[in-house]
């Protein structure tokens, strides 16, 4: 599958697949930066991606974070990238938050996110008064009566 990318600084390299087996591309920021403890900040990941109709692409941090960048969450878990967030001005961001307490650096040209391309489908809603007969008992349970 092709994939229109433009890069905002040029000298940065494109995305890349690091194995054979790798399903996520890993995505480089393109500014120095110190998030302090209790600061949420958006880093600059130096690309804006073209996501083809019929997919999402979602970003999420590398395994290593936790490891490389003590402190460091993204606070929602994850980010959706919609296939019209494509404009010029639509860089991907990567919305980080120090939950340390200590700031913590980033580099330009350091990866510690990743994102994938997800084939989805758009659903279509069907108002009905009631689903299932019996109830699995709430969140966070299973119920097998």
């Amino acid at each position: 599958m092709k994939v229109r990318i433009k890069r905002i600084d040029r000298s940065l390299p494109l995305p890349v697949y690091k194995t054979a087996g790798a399903v996520a591309f890993d995505l480089v920021f393109r500014e120095d930066m110190i998030i302090n403890p209790g600061e949420i900040k958006r880093i600059p990941c130096n690309v804006i991606v073209e996501v083809p109709e019929g997919y999402v692409l979602v970003v999420a941090p590398r395994s290593s974070m936790p490891i490389k960048k003590p402190g460091l969450i993204m606070p929602h878990g994850i980010g959706i990238i919609d296939q019209d967030y494509c404009g010029n001005d639509d860089e991907i961001l990567l919305q980080l938050q120090n939950i340390g307490e200590l700031p913590v650096e980033i580099k330009r040209g350091e990866s510690i996110s990743q994102a994938m391309l997800i084939e989805m489908e758009r659903a279509e809603f069907e108002e009905v008064p009631e689903l299932a007969i019996v109830s699995r008992g709430g969140y966070g349970s299973t119920n097998t009566k």
